[in-house]
């Protein structure tokens, strides 16, 4: 009987103290007067971008279609990590070029911003070379990518992309949150 009540007083107590551990930290930041809980905000810090990163120059069109693939983000109702990752896309596809028709240097029939392709069904030539038609198509992608939010951005893109080099999307990360930085609120 002893044995039992001590096992007993023994869970008691260790509940109350996993519990206090626990419940201390949000207990820490309740108001004394009304005894409500106070809002704390949580930050969650975007990922450090993963190896080697690259970088390029950008002249005013290269910089202009940074800014479609941004506006048109932002139109789509998605956070500031879907332009990131958009950009960085393109970075690595196209250099932020809108690419036409190259002749025998195109890929396939890869287009636009993210070297879609019309046979692919990303839509019309015309359709794949406008830098808001393009980013939304790629969005819509994104979107259907379950946890696209919290994987590597290589992993994200990839997912859309289906690249023939899954991890080259990387090397763009930190050039993409950058241009993101600059200009999300301009």
């Amino acid at each position: 009987m002893n044995t039992i009540f001590r096992k007993s007083m023994l869970s008691v107590a260790g509940l109350a103290f996993a519990g206090g551990v626990f419940a201390g930290p949000i207990a820490a930041h309740a108001n004394p007067v009304d005894g409500k809980p106070v809002a704390v905000a949580v930050h969650t810090a975007a990922p450090k971008p993963q190896g080697d990163q690259s970088h390029i120059d950008l002249n005013g069109e290269q910089t202009a279609n940074a800014k479609a693939i941004i506006a048109a983000t932002k139109k789509a109702g998605l956070p500031e990590r879907a332009a990131v990752i958009s950009i960085a896309t393109s970075l690595q596809e196209s250099k932020l070029d809108n690419l036409g028709h190259l002749g025998d240097a195109n890929d396939h029939d890869s287009l636009g911003l993210f070297q879609q392709r019309p046979s692919s069904g990303w839509g019309t030539p015309e359709q794949i070379t406008n830098p808001e038609y393009s980013t939304t198509a790629f969005l819509k992608g994104l979107r259907q990518v379950d946890g696209w939010q919290d994987m590597p951005l290589t992993d994200a893109a990839q997912t859309v992309q289906v690249s023939a080099y899954p991890d080259a999307y990387a090397q763009w990360e930190q050039q993409a949150t950058d241009l993101v930085t600059q200009h999300w609120n301009s």
